[in-house]
This record gives structure tokens, sequence and C-alpha cells, in this order.
């Protein structure tokens, strides 16, 4: 193909997975998920890397599946932000971006941990804002599970601004020059916020983050989520649809729904979470790839997850057979307590029989199939050149990786891909700013749009 004449830069973040389908947890070189030993690895070898951020998810309650606790779970490890502010000490320059839900966190104690971890860490502080209308999930917190899902991101949209309020609520040098005393004179402002979620007022009492704001992320892939995302994140951990056509597709929807809201085209950036196989040749890394997805999907895994889009106990089945031939079960009730549905899981099932059908694939290699659109695979070389054509051709504006062992996952990517993609002109050499807010381009805090959060509402 023709080299584009400015290639776009590939930008790149990397996702602790923990223990889950996206992880090898019973290879030998595998370890701990729950060791800061391991957090601190996969950090580092980020930032040697020089990718943008750190990406943890939380976990809000052990899941259940079939009344017992849910194996495949990021649950059960040590929480998120202590864990970020961790790392903030043994690294200089990676953004650490933490998972907190929206639906169950209040604005105060939340605004003060994420200005905290932003003050600690010199500006390096990120949330990915999610939400929730699992009931499940909510008996661990109050109110039964309460929030309706048609509010969900009502809440998130009134959540975000009142943390945006209360950090605004400090002046960015708030110390007295002349020492007449420790605060300047109206350098610290009391707040109030009454809405349909919060009625709260008084005075913050952490300084102003040393970025502002910390970079919000958002993951949500419905309409109303992308709306949400496209409105009030400065990024988006995206899916990686299965042909470029989807992916491109996507992307510019991200970006159209930005510009509908007065944004530009870089003030939303796309990272969408894909894995990588490598090789020395490119049989050796179909054969890489081929062991790795064959770990990833065991028998009992490959079950578990049939079981969740068909939304019933296929534990009677051969996982080496063929698809059920009964129909899924598209009732509320969940057979794994604590997981939100797929959003396309009422079409889902035909798609996979007709994917099953095409390959006659059995139940085990269906699901190892239906994994494999989101690994790149190959050379350091092709993967690099790949990975660099995907950003060019408006698929992603870069990519969260998403390694298949923990903690030593990332080291071959960084020692081998990193510099492919450097040669080729379109990765960094060294971080360009101090802040992540900085290093991702993004304009200043406070550029954002201000909505009303009830637009935010999803119609029945």
């Amino acid at each position: 193909m023709t080299e584009p004449t400015t290639r776009r830069e590939v930008r790149l973040a990397a996702h602790f997975p923990g223990v889950n389908h996206h992880t090898v947890w019973s290879h030998p070189d595998a370890g701990s998920n729950i060791d800061f030993a391991s957090f601190r690895h996969l950090a580092q070898t980020a930032e040697r890397g020089l990718f943008d951020f750190f990406f943890l998810a939380e976990g809000l309650r052990l899941r259940e599946r079939k009344g017992l606790i849910h194996d495949l779970d990021v649950v059960g490890r040590p929480d998120t932000i202590p864990v970020l502010a961790a790392l903030a000490a043994v690294t200089e320059r990676l953004g650490l971006i933490g998972t907190i839900n929206a639906t169950f966190n209040e604005p105060d104690q939340l605004a003060k941990e994420f200005a905290s971890l932003d003050l600690l860490s010199d500006g390096r502080a990120g949330w990915n804002v999610v939400t929730s209308s699992d009931a499940f999930t909510g008996e661990n917190f109050r109110r039964g599970g309460y929030l309706d899902a048609a509010d969900r991101y009502v809440r998130a949209a009134d959540l975000v601004a009142a943390a945006r309020q209360l950090w605004d609520s400090w002046d960015d040098d708030p110390i007295d020059p002349f020492g007449k005393a420790l605060l300047r004179e109206g350098a610290v402002r009391d707040f109030s916020r009454t809405s349909e979620q919060f009625d709260i007022a008084g005075t913050f009492g952490t300084p102003r983050p040393a970025q502002g704001h910390p970079v919000i992320l958002q993951a949500g892939d419905s309409a109303d989520g992308r709306d949400f995302g496209a409105r009030t994140a400065d990024a988006i951990f995206a899916r990686w649809w299965e042909t470029p056509e989807k992916r491109r597709e996507s992307f510019a929807d991200f970006k159209r729904r930005a510009a509908s809201f007065g944004r530009g085209p870089d003030e939303l950036l796309i990272f969408p979470g894909v894995s990588f196989a490598l090789g020395d040749t490119e049989q050796e890394a179909r054969e890489n790839d081929r062991e790795i997805r064959r770990g990833q999907i065991t028998p009992q895994t490959a079950i578990a997850l049939l079981e969740h889009v068909w939304n019933r106990d296929l534990s009677g089945y051969d996982p080496d057979g063929p698809l059920p031939a009964i129909e899924p079960d598209r009732s509320e009730k969940a057979i794994v307590k604590g997981q939100s549905r797929r959003n396309d899981a009422p079409d889902l099932a035909d798609r996979y029989r007709a994917i099953a059908a095409e390959k006659n694939l059995s139940i085990r290699e269906l699901i190892i199939e239906v994994q494999a659109s989101r690994t790149f695979v190959g050379t350091p070389k092709t993967v690099a050149r790949a990975l660099a054509d995907a950003v060019d051709n408006g698929e992603a504006d870069g990519y969260i990786l998403v390694p298949h062992l923990i903690p030593a996952g990332l080291d071959e990517f960084v020692d081998s891909v990193v510099p492919e993609l450097q040669d080729l002109g379109v990765y960094r050499t060294e971080y360009p700013g101090e802040t992540l807010r900085e290093n991702l381009g993004l304009r200043p805090a406070g550029a954002q749009p201000v909505a009303d959060p009830a637009s935010h509402r999803v119609a029945s």
C-alpha cells in the first residue's frame, strides 16, 4: 500500500486485566494478580515503553454463577485507588487511570480521592466513569441496588459535574504570598449543588488537582453511553469491532457525537482494548496465538462464556460438541449475578450460530474464534505496521493493550514492537509533557461542555 504522507501518532496504554478469560492464569510464567510486585512490574514496563497510562478496573462484589462464586472475575484483589496511589510512588511519568462506579459513590469522597491521587502523582490521575443498574451489585452498597436503568447516566453526568465543581472550588495557587494567613483570601470558595441526585453544600477539603481536573475515561458502548462519553469524557475505552468497516464506523460515530456537543476531533480520544501475539516469524506468531487462545478458553471457560450469552445452565453440554439448539433465555433474570448483560445480546446467539455453521465449529472452537478479532498477530514489525495502519485508517487514536500474562506480558511488546513503531515515526521517543493531560495532548481542564444531567435520561 502507498505510505501516507504524514502518519498519525500511535498512543498506547496498559490494562491490568486480572483473572478472567483474557489472561492465561494457569501458565507457568503467570504471577500473582494480588501482589503489589505484579502491579509494579506491569506499570514500570509500560512506563519504560513510554505508554500514556496504566488502566485498572474495579470489582464491586464477588459475582455468583449458579449460586457459587464466579471464578472468572477481577474482584478479590486490592482496591483501585490504593493500588494506583502506590504505583504513583514507583513511577514518574505514566498516567494512572482507575475505574470507579458513578452509581454507588458520592461526590465529596470521590472528588477527594482523585484530587489526592492527582496531587500525589504530580498530575497523572484519571477516572474511568462506569455505571451500573444491577441490583445484585447494589445490595453491597445501599437501598437494595436502587437506581432505575434509565437514570444511570443522569447520575453519572451529575456526579462528574459535581466533582468538577468541587475541584474548581479551589484556586490553582491558594497560598497567601504575604504570609498573613495560610490561604489567600477568596482562594477557597464554598460550594453548593442541588439536583435530582445530590443536595450538597460546604467547603471542599482538598486542594485543586494538579491537572485541574483528572482525565475522564468512559467505557459505555450503548447509544446513551456513547452520548455521555462524547459530551463528558476526554477518552473512550472502546470496543475493537470484528471488521475494519465496523471499527471506522464506530470511531467516526464517537467523533460525530463529540462534534454535536461542540467538541473538536482531538478532544475525544478513542482507545480500543486489544491483545497481541508475537513471534520471530508469521508462522511462529500464529502458533503462539493459537496456544494463547486455547489457554485463555479452557473447556470450562467456553461453557461459562456461552452461558453468559444464552443465559442458561449449559453445564450438561460438551464443549467439543455443537452449540445448543435451545433458544437463549431473554428474561431479565441473569445466570451470572453481578455482571451486565451485553448490549447486543438479543442477536448475539444468532450470530454465534451463523459463525459456527459456516466454519463447522464446536462450542469451544467458536468461543476461541470470536475472541480472535481483537488480537494483533505477527512479528514485531508486522504488528507495529498493523497498529499504525489502523490509526491512519481512522479505526483508533491508540490502544489499551491487554496482555495475556501477568505481570510480564508486556515485556516482549515493549522490547520489540515499540522500537518498530518508533522506526516508523509514529511513536514518541520521550514523554512530551509532565501531566497525563499534557501527554495525551488534551485541552486544559474546564474545556468540556457543561451538560444538564437530565438530558442523559434514557427514554423508556
